[in-house]
């Protein structure tokens, strides 16, 4: 068979072998994070967050159709578009490392020699299916998610410039390099991440063109292609947009003319440059040039997917990020201005103080006929800075992270040493080199391990492991019974440092080129996002292109293997050797290791707790969540499913942009618009962006309304003036009240009938910030004027910083709060959880779902450290209620409910220690079996983190954890004691013993407080 056709066939069997691998493991239905908007969007053509996805969004909803109306099947398909993609993914890999194994193995002189092709497509199946069941890049290929198609354009591209090599010197060989720009722009609308290739191939093109090549002159073509980096990046990307905003500002504001005939004029200017420079280059015969314009006219329509974003927020979508209408709004939206700008190359240390500020540009949003000014964009001068700031940022918890992270005092000053300290070891090590080592040495568990160290000393959550030495170190048997532990023993790494090393000796520019690809999409991207900190999760997905890069070593590893196995045997036993040694020892292990924490196909649980947000809201409810996994699956349920329509989602880290305040005032689906008084212009952006609490000594407690009406008039009376002449409203106290009308109150059903009387007359509470913001003023709008028409609530995830002081009055009926003016509970101990017990059981036993839980083979990090502890403490907190109120026989319905739905998870000594309290209910509802049953599993935990706690005592002072220790002997003792109240002697008398031994061994520890 010829070679072409040999390579075509086993290149489409990749792509076979890695799209049923994905589908096979699927999530069947939306995803934590990022998936839910993504699918909703898609579904619905809607405007996803910035800086917009909008061929990704246009894919997905093709792929949505193939559901064929049965709306609760779109997000599996969706799902499928990625594991396709990623199937493709591996196909371009496998061509891709065959392209450069034909360029390692030597020709002979025979054109069927088998050996030859064997080695090549030994190396291509090792490689391409090493990566096809890596952690990464199998995590965004079961999910609808940008990574996954991110990565078919790299692969794409990196093969078509290697094809283009390959047939450079034939008539009409550039249309690659065309098609790599087109793919480029396309890929533009899907993730940036593509844009990274491009310094590796325009080193393919140097080194394919050049009729010298030096280092000086492969220096200045590696400088070249930064610039062409910079160009696409930053001037067709980005300054295209804002000369297109400028353009349209003056057709506007000077000449008088509609919105948008500016940036049209600009288009057509734009247009008839690259039309006029295409022609041009024909007709002198300059063929380089010509070739630079079509290029970039390719890119262009690739990134023409991007119409697609003022076109969709123009409809006035239900999801409509930033609403980007207008150029300048758009502008801003894919520079992503809402996450602030990181320092670069110069910046301050995270101690400097701002000395003083000038105004840099200036900034417009659309008015009703004109673009207005909304003030000047703020440059900051501070006391001190530095060349490559690393550890600059001021935000939250920044200072303290770097301060603990590289154990500097409180008054310690961070120099230059610190800031290339937590380069390496936090931003580069913590945060890339460990997400590598997962993929290709091993990993602990799926934990987040920002925070945490291990390495050859021990296991730390979150961390890699080859598993070569785990059985020495007396690992907790939870830890090596975790799906997620998966050692790989370094082999894919071992073999892959083999292709580095082999490639760097036989073909230096080849190799060259892998690196580049390799660099800029791993640690180049840890230079260029600057991370300050802890990240909301782990963030290994961003470097899935080197991963690739280092997959196609891998497979040049096998060619390295049969040289060294050539030099015992022949060649074609070599070749047969290597492959199938290479195929057992890595691909395979891979795939073994990994399956089964990968295996999403019976995991519903975002799905679930989506649903069971909305089913605990009351009908016509307003729903105030706040992060991304109980805002985006939420609007999954409802945007795709239809679910629960009359609920009307809040999401309150978008609820300070004008936009979304603006949005929530009109109907969405079957929910009316919120209570929102205020006309646009009292909080349009540059208005009302921040008011500040100034003590007016007001006595007692202010009616929320007033406090509204005073701090949103425009009556100079109301406003403080600063030094600067400028004007604005304050907060004169913070203490407010809302003087409850019971008629109302009891006309729409707002607290149960057997409460009516404990309705009070005034609702007090203290504001708990000393500013408010445009999502704080919104509320109060709401709270004012919303006179218990509609139902309010806050999901249980939302922090307590987000409650502005309400605690007292909210009222668990499931998994949300419900606001009811009822009499303070003074003799609850925690205000969050108070319970409406009725109408939380009917919801709990009746209405919830519970993401098959107890039955998926797989469950995801935020399923098991997140909404697990939800769960049993929302189970927890309506037992002990029912007791309390004397309903025992429902909470022991409500206890087995809980055995029926919820697995015994073991993860962490915290869940654990809320796990002790349902095994303490059970004893209390004289259910000892269960009581039992809980607390050996506790008992077998605790004991399990004791013995390791006390292996690293004897062994390693540096990863002990002594807070394990002092919980873990903690929850034996209560174990004990419930064990001895209830009369279970045999149970008791081993607890004590273990107490006995456990005090014995960290005495040491006991002794030193």
């Amino acid at each position: 068979m010829q070679y072409k056709k040999i390579n075509n066939l086993l290149g489409w069997l990749c792509f076979v072998i890695a799209s049923i691998t994905y589908i096979l493991t699927l999530e069947p239905s939306v995803s934590f994070w990022d998936c839910g908007e993504f699918i909703s969007c898609a579904f619905r053509l809607q405007v996803a967050h910035q800086p917009g996805y909008p061929l990704f969004a246009m894919l997905g909803k093709f792929f949505s159709l193939l559901s064929f109306g049965n709306n609760a099947k779109v997000p599996y398909f969706t799902n499928m578009g990625s594991a396709l993609a990623s199937g493709a993914t591996i196909m371009f890999l496998f061509w891709t490392i065959t392209a450069l194994a034909k360029k390692l193995v030597p020709a002979t002189e025979d054109e069927n020699d088998k050996t030859r092709t064997i080695l090549i497509m030994g190396a291509g199946l090792v490689g391409a299916l090493a990566f096809t069941y890596t952690d990464t890049f199998w995590f965004s290929a079961v999910e609808t998610i940008v990574f996954a198609l991110s990565a078919l354009c790299t692969s794409i591209v990196f093969w078509a410039i290697l094809k283009w090599d390959a047939h450079a010197d034939e008539p009409g060989a550039d249309k690659w390099l065309i098609f790599i720009a087109y793919v480029i722009g396309l890929s533009i609308g899907i993730h940036l991440l593509n844009l990274l290739t491009i310094p590796a191939i325009s080193l393919v093109y140097y080194f394919r063109r050049a009729k010298t090549i030096t280092v000086k002159s492969a220096l200045l073509a590696f400088l070249v292609s930064l610039v062409i980096l910079v160009l696409v990046q930053f001037g067709i990307r980005q300054w295209t947009i804002q000369l297109s905003a400028y353009f349209d500002l003056f057709f506007v504001n000077t000449l008088g003319m509609g919105f948008g005939t500016g940036s049209i004029f600009f288009f057509l200017l734009l247009i008839g440059f690259l039309v006029g420079g295409i022609v041009y280059s024909i007709k002198s015969s300059k063929p380089v040039l010509n070739l630079a314009f079509l290029c970039v006219a390719f890119i262009y329509f690739g990134y023409s997917s991007f119409v697609y974003i003022p076109i969709r927020a123009t409809a006035n979508t239900n999801l409509d990020n930033s609403h980007p209408d207008n150029a300048f709004t758009l502008n801003g939206y894919l520079n992503r201005i809402q996450y602030g700008e990181t320092p670069l190359l110069t910046g301050p240390y995270f101690d400097a103080k701002v000395i003083d500020q000038t105004d840099g540009a200036t900034l417009y949003r659309k008015g009703a006929t004109k673009y207005e000014i909304t003030g000047k964009k703020q440059n900051y001068v501070y006391d001190h800075t530095t060349f490559f700031p690393r550890v600059y940022s001021t935000e939250g918890q920044d200072p303290q992270f770097y301060r603990q992270w590289l154990q500097m005092g409180e008054t310690d000053a961070p120099t230059f040493v610190d800031n290339i300290k937590f380069f390496l070891s936090w931003q580069s090590y913590q945060m890339y080199i460990r997400y590598f080592l997962w993929n290709f040495a091993g990993r602990v568990n799926d934990m987040d391990g920002q925070q945490q160290t291990g390495g050859f000393k021990g296991y730390a959550d979150g961390d890699w492991t080859t598993g070569i030495l785990d059985g020495t170190k007396h690992l907790p048997k939870t830890l090596l019974n975790d799906r997620t532990y998966t050692p790989l023993f370094a082999l894919p790494l071992i073999l892959g440092l083999l292709g580095l090393w082999y490639h760097f000796q036989q073909k230096k520019r080849d190799a060259l080129i892998v690196a580049l690809l390799w660099f800029f999409t791993g640690l180049a991207i840890v230079v260029y996002v600057n991370q300050p900190s802890v990240q909301p999760r782990e963030r290994d997905y961003s470097y899935v292109g080197s991963f690739y890069a280092f997959a196609i070593w891998i497979g040049l590893g096998v060619i390295a293997l049969a040289e060294i196995l050539r030099k015992k045997i022949n060649a074609k036993t070599a070749a047969y050797t290597a492959t199938l040694i290479c195929l057992l020892t890595v691909p395979t292990v891979l795939a073994a290791e990994e399956w089964k924490a990968h295996d999403r196909s019976t995991k519903m649980m975002a799905h679930d707790m989506a649903y069971n947000y909305l089913m605990s809201c009351p009908p016509n409810a307003i729903l105030f969540t706040y992060g991304d996994n109980d805002t985006y699956c939420v609007w999954y349920d409802q945007e795709v499913e239809n679910i629960r329509p009359d609920v009307r989602i809040v999401n309150l880290s978008l609820f300070t942009g004008d936009w979304y305040i603006r949005q929530m005032q009109r109907k969405m689906n079957d929910a009316d618009a919120l209570p929102i008084t205020m006309p646009f212009d009292k909080y349009k952006d540059g208005v009302r962006d921040g008011i500040f609490y100034k003590d007016a000594k007001i006595p007692g407690s202010v009616e929320v309304k007033d406090v509204f009406d005073f701090i949103s008039s425009d009556d100079p009376r109301t406003m403080v003036t600063y030094q600067s002449g400028e004007s604005s409203n304050y907060l004169p106290t913070k203490n407010f009240k809302i003087t409850v009308n019971h008629d109302d109150v009891i006309k729409n059903n707002v607290v149960p009938a057997s409460k009516v009387s404990l309705i009070a007359d005034t609702m007090k509470w203290k504001f708990t910030s000393n500013y408010i913001m445009k999502d704080n003023l919104a509320m109060l709008d709401i709270l004012a004027h919303n006179n218990w028409k509609r139902p309010i609530c806050f999901a249980i995830t939302v922090g307590n910083e987000n409650l502005i002081g309400l605690q007292p009055y909210l009222y668990k009926e499931g998994f949300v709060y419900h606001l009811m003016p009822l009499k303070v509970d003074t003799a609850a101990k925690d205000q969050s959880e108070k319970v409406n017990s009725m109408v939380m059981y009917n919801n709990l036993m009746n209405k919830f779902k519970f993401g098959q839980i107890k039955t998926a083979k797989y469950l995801d990090h935020e399923s098991t450290t997140m909404f697990y502890p939800v769960m049993i403490t929302t189970f927890l907190d309506l037992i002990q209620t029912l007791i309390d109120e004397g309903h025992n026989d429902l909470a022991l319905n409500v206890l087995h409910k809980y055995e029926e739905v919820l697995p015994d998870l073991s993860v962490d000594m915290r869940i654990t220690g809320s796990k002790f309290f349902m095994a303490h209910a059970a004893y209390k509802l004289n259910d000892i079996k269960l009581a039992t049953k809980y607390t050996n599993s506790i008992n077998d935990f605790v004991k399990d983190q004791l013995d390791y706690c006390y292996y690293q005592l004897q062994n390693n002072t540096n990863m002990f954890s002594s807070r394990d220790v002092q919980s873990g002997i903690q929850l034996i003792y209560s174990l004990s004691d419930d064990a001895k109240t209830y009369h279970q002697t045999a149970l008791y008398n081993k607890l004590e013993a273990e107490i006995k031994d456990y005090s014995t061994k960290f005495a040491p520890l006991f002794s030193n407080k």
